[in-house]
Parts: structure tokens; sequence; C-alpha cells
């Protein structure tokens, strides 16, 4: 097969292992109620949002290298668009992926956190 066919079959394959993934975290997303964090572990999403993120996205979620995170910032992104870059890192910019350090629970957790006035 010519290289020039190969390229693009390559890149669907690669799209479609990117929607699998999101579709199962779409899945996930709906169909997990998942149970508050130990109030400890709260605490410890806390320091990383504001110190981790924070270095990022500003101390006060306000923007800096990365986009706000404010609650009017973040009005019309859907809690699995936010899931999914949080989890996954958003490819060619700095923002990395989460998911070696945080569960798809805890990302869920934040992502309510940060929806609050």
């Amino acid at each position: 097969m010519p290289k020039s066919t190969i390229l693009p079959i390559i890149t669907v394959v690669s799209n479609l292992n990117r929607w699998a993934w999101f579709v199962v975290l779409m899945l996930l997303c709906g169909s997990v109620s998942a149970d508050e964090p130990a109030p400890a572990k709260q605490q410890e999403l806390r320091n990383l949002l504001k110190h981790d993120c924070g270095a990022c996205h500003g101390l006060q979620l306000k923007g800096g290298l990365g986009p706000p995170l404010l609650p009017e910032a973040l009005a019309d992104k859907s809690d699995v668009l936010l899931l999914d870059t949080i989890q996954n890192g958003r490819p060619g910019t700095a923002m990395p992926p989460w998911k070696s350090f945080l569960t798809v629970d805890e990302t869920n957790w934040l992502i309510r956190l940060l929806r609050q006035p």
C-alpha cells in the first residue's frame, strides 16, 4: 500500500481511538454516581487546584498561561469536555494529562467545584 494511502488510515484509526475514549468518558459521567471524596482528599484536591492548576491558570483561576477556570468561563463547556481535557491534556498546548494523578471521580468532583460560584 502506498504511503499516501496509509497516512489517512492511521489518522482515522488514531481519531477513532480518541473518540472511543471520549465515548467511554461520556458513559462514565452519565452512569456513575460518584461519592464525595473524604474530607482529607477534598482538601488535597483543593490544594492541587490552587497550586498545580493555579500555576498556569492563575492562583485565583482568572487565567494566565492557561485560560480562566471561573464558573462563567466554563459555562459553555460540557463536563465531558472538561473531563477529557483534564484527564488527557490538550495536545499542542502546555496542558498536561492528569490521569496519572487524578481518578475520573476526583476529576468530576473538581469540575463540580469549579462550577460553583
